[in-house]
């Protein structure tokens, strides 16, 4: 018998195939729970549904109506809804001064308000059913404690996740609600394959992880499914399956630079 058995969990942010957000739900479904995968893109929703024996639902979490409309078709399809994941983000690759108001407003909405809407969502959802309860937990970033160049807006509305999330430990423990944030580095997935296929950019990075390796989608989705389990008694922590690159810190624009010239010197040789 799985570690999740009998719970019911959502989902949001699984459209991308081979995405965080898609593994994530599939380590869950494979530790017994039943498993609602939400997001923006119909396909690949309908296609992982079907492939771990769940269900999908279309939801754009910058949409207040949409996200509570999300929580409140789960709780209706299951019953209740015991884990609520967010799996979204957007890595905005942008210097300070090179950032537009336009580029600012749509990592807000996603980060910071759509994170704002999907704790409301949930925490509502799980304060009324009965027995109250349930995980809920947010995908954040490992550059928040480790800063990397160029990333302003993305920290800082990363960081503000972290600061809703220890709220809501604090705000709705008393209902047996835990709330945590879980911090990835640089992992490989649909939207950092162009990165990883930059000759000399990972070479870069594993220096600063002392466990010798980067993170992968799994570890993060391994971390998840602890986090809604019942031996999880943890809230309000930000939780770090990126092999210890907080120690060290992420190298900076120099050094990447310099790998991946050097790299590419290299390759021309």
């Amino acid at each position: 018998m799985g570690q999740l058995e009998g719970k019911f969990a959502v989902v949001l942010g699984a459209a991308t195939a081979g995405n965080i957000g898609q593994v994530t739900a599939r380590a869950l479904a494979g530790e017994g729970a039943r498993v609602m995968v939400a997001g923006r893109n119909e396909g690949p929703l309908r296609d992982l549904a079907a492939e771990i024996g769940g269900s999908y639902a279309l939801c754009d979490i910058t949409d207040h109506a949409a996200v509570h409309a999300l929580a409140d078709t789960a709780r209706a399809d299951f019953g209740r809804v015991d884990a609520a994941i967010n799996t979204t983000g957007w890595g905005l690759l942008a210097g300070l001064l090179e950032t537009t108001e336009e580029q600012l407003d749509a990592i807000a909405a996603l980060q910071f308000k759509g994170v704002h809407h999907f704790l409301q969502a949930f925490v509502k959802v799980m304060s009324e059913q009965e027995p109250s309860g349930g995980s809920i937990i947010n995908l954040s970033s490992a550059t928040t404690k480790a800063l990397i160049n160029n990333h302003a807006a993305y920290i800082g509305t990363k960081t503000a996740g972290e600061a809703m999330i220890r709220c809501v430990a604090n705000d709705f423990g008393h209902l047996g609600i835990r709330a945590n944030s879980v911090s990835p580095a640089f992992t490989e997935s649909p939207m950092t394959q162009g990165a990883f296929d930059t000759p000399g950019l990972v070479e870069a990075f594993l220096p600063k992880y002392p466990l010798g390796r980067l993170n992968t989608s799994e570890d993060v989705a391994q971390t998840c499914v602890f986090l809604c389990s019942d031996h999880a008694f943890i809230t309000g922590e930000n939780l770090q399956p990126n092999g210890g690159v907080t120690l060290r810190g992420n190298p900076q624009a120099t050094d990447i630079q310099a790998a991946v010239v050097a790299a590419m010197a290299a390759q021309e040789g």
